[in-house]
């Protein structure tokens, strides 16, 4: 399958890219060889060119490369030892770096085809609504619409140019049935959950008899935290040109899922998935929203297609509206945590109860990652939880609500790692330990932790006295096999919010392929995960989602981002992602500095809103 996701793409091909290259390089050493008419082993290649220092002879990659394609390709090539790497381990630039800064990179929004349309789409208020009837007369009066029609997921506007689209669709009138529709609100729903969270869920992890444990402990702590749906909120949202012709599909966007989406796509088409061709674009953004398994922006625009004359290009356009209103979104989540503390302040018993819906049921994924009813996305994180509790016991109640929801960036962790965090911090304050201290005494057996918390703690200066109205609090976390520390910095406001200063982050990654690139995504996963604890939060009223762009879903401003310092942890282990794990520790870390310099605890995102203590 083609496509990007789970922080994959270089634990997914490193070794297949040192085997092509590798096979490359022999090739083209073959076929200067056999010109040349030497020994292969008198050869050397270095910077795109091959050389034979006895005879002087050499030859660029492309002066070889129609050669070395016509020779049999070698089944066994060895592979350079890694004391001989000239590039990886280094900071290489990007190459698509000038093309993001001069505006040169093209985007799905930028496409222009001869003949274009462009369609937006009114959906209902309310999920699980559909068209009950519509009068397009108002519609069709505006000027540049062509034509209005409904599609599965709504009423299509279809015009000459997206403000005539937009228009149109703000004149067309729409009755909705509401029968099938989700119309519980928020209050509702964390209701439901916090009784659900009373009673004993599915095991996901169950290590000795937590229960027992808990009724004999010296000090018992109980914590409960609420997480709130969130967008992922891309700068650019979702869009995407679709071409009907013949017995074609030509698809042009900032795709996720190309595979999925081909086959989606062609069934929508009535087309065979090899007759659908997609060109991938650079996204302005996806953290997850561009990879769902129905590919609803693209069968939207595949149907929208074929409602106009064959051939004529159509370019779909949610706007942020669109998308915050009526997306898919990380899930709603209620945690409860329980433990136990023995005589010596160490951590006997530890019971955690997760109560949201899953990302996977009803998609293909479900066979392959639900296991004995435990969707494995709702409780990673959680039910590998790394530190040495004897009784250990971690529950999951799946509810079935029809709010749309789908992975956002650091999936399942986005809310484990923050409840696992500060509740360990708040053993630690029990126990009358050091934070640090009391998780390095608790990792002994997962040694890649216990080093990136050491590091992030060295580097920060812990234990060192800051300034009057700072504090720090620290986090370590597994995401994707990539272990992340970090330390907060804060500054608590006179208004009681809060700023985070410095925020200093150690990684473990395996091997370091490009330092730069590794520091450039725990730096956005810092900001993308602060902005989300401290402001995001999608509510339901009767069902229907309050928020709707930026105003009222706050995303972190450039003014409020941190200085970040990212310390790369040296390893031989093989590489593994950094889209992703940044994102996890970055909350509980400023939760935990928050209670350092308050003592009070932020249990129910976003920090704007909670009030426990």
């Amino acid at each position: 399958m083609q496509g990007t996701g789970g922080s994959s793409s270089i634990a997914n091909s490193y070794d297949q890219l040192r085997k092509a290259g590798a096979t490359a390089r022999a090739l083209l050493v073959d076929a200067a060889a056999k010109e040349w008419g030497v020994d292969r082993s008198t050869i050397t290649v270095e910077k795109g060119v091959v050389k034979h220092a006895t005879s002087g002879r050499s030859a660029t990659f492309g002066e070889l490369a129609g050669k070395a394609a016509s020779l049999p390709v070698p089944s066994d090539v060895p592979l350079k030892d890694p004391s001989r790497f000239t590039l990886i381990g280094t900071s290489v630039p990007r190459v698509d770096a000038k093309s993001k800064t001069n505006g040169t990179a093209q985007f799905a929004l930028d496409v222009k085809l001869p003949g274009m349309l462009t369609a937006v789409i009114a959906r209902p208020p309310v999920f699980g609504a559909t068209p009950k009837s519509f009068d397009a007369a108002s519609a069709k009066a505006v000027s540049g619409v062509v034509k209005v029609f409904q599609v599965p997921s709504g009423v299509a506007v279809v015009a000459e140019n997206f403000w005539a689209a937009k228009k149109g669709r703000d004149a067309l009138t729409v009755q909705w049935d509401e029968a099938a529709a989700e119309t519980r609100g928020t209050a509702e729903l964390i209701a439901e959950y916090k009784a659900l969270a009373e009673k004993p869920g599915t095991p996901a992890r169950k290590d000795g008899d937590a229960a027992k444990a808990l009724a004999g402990a010296a000090k018992t702590i109980t914590a409960a935290f609420e997480f709130p749906y969130l967008a992922h909120a891309p700068m650019e949202p979702l869009d995407c040109v679709v071409r009907l012709e013949g017995d074609r599909c030509e698809i042009w966007a900032g795709d996720q899922f190309q595979t999925i989406d081909q086959g989606n796509a062609a069934v929508a088409a009535g087309l065979k998935p090899a007759q659908v061709q997609i060109h991938t674009l650079m996204a302005g953004g996806s953290f997850g929203r561009r990879a769902n398994t129905v590919s609803d922006y693209i069968v939207e625009a595949v149907h929208i297609a074929k409602e106009l004359d064959r051939g004529t290009p159509v370019k779909l356009v949610w706007t942020r509206e669109d998308d915050i209103r009526g997306g898919r979104y990380r899930p709603m989540y209620y945690h409860t945590l329980t433990a136990g503390l023995d005589g010596q302040g160490k951590p006997a018993a530890w019971r955690h109860r997760i109560v949201g819906q899953s990302i996977l049921g009803g998609t293909p994924f479900e066979p392959m990652m639900v296991k004995d009813g435990v969707d494995g996305t709702s409780v990673e994180g959680a039910a590998n939880l790394p530190y040495d509790i004897p009784n250990l016991a971690v529950e999951l109640h799946t509810t079935k609500v029809g709010v749309p929801v789908l992975w956002w960036r650091s999936v399942g962790s986005t809310h484990t790692a923050y409840s696992t965090e500060v509740f360990i911090d708040e053993l630690a304050h029990a126990a009358g330990k050091d934070p640090v201290e009391f998780r390095r005494a608790l990792l002994t057996h997962h040694p890649r932790h216990k080093a990136v918390l050491e590091l992030a703690a060295e580097k920060a200066g812990w234990g060192t006295k800051l300034p009057e109205g700072k504090a720090r609090g620290v986090a370590v976390h597994e995401s994707f096999s990539t272990y992340v520390a970090q330390v907060a910095e804060i500054t608590m406001q006179p208004d009681g919010s809060v700023k985070v200063d410095r925020v200093v982050c150690a990684v473990d990654c395996g091997r370091a392929i490009n330092p730069d690139v590794i520091r450039a995504q725990m730096e956005g996963g810092i900001g993308f995960g602060l902005g989300g604890v401290l402001y995001g939060e999608l509510t339901l009223d009767k069902g229907e989602v309050q928020q709707s762009n930026f105003h009222d879903y706050r995303v972190l401003r450039i003014d409020e981002m941190p200085k970040v310092e990212v310390h790369i942890v040296q390893s031989v282990e093989a590489p593994t992602g950094v889209g992703e794990p940044g994102v996890p520790p970055i909350g509980p870390a400023v939760a935990n500095a928050v209670f350092a310099a308050t003592g009070r605890r932020v249990r129910n995102l976003p920090f704007t809103r909670d009030q426990s203590v």
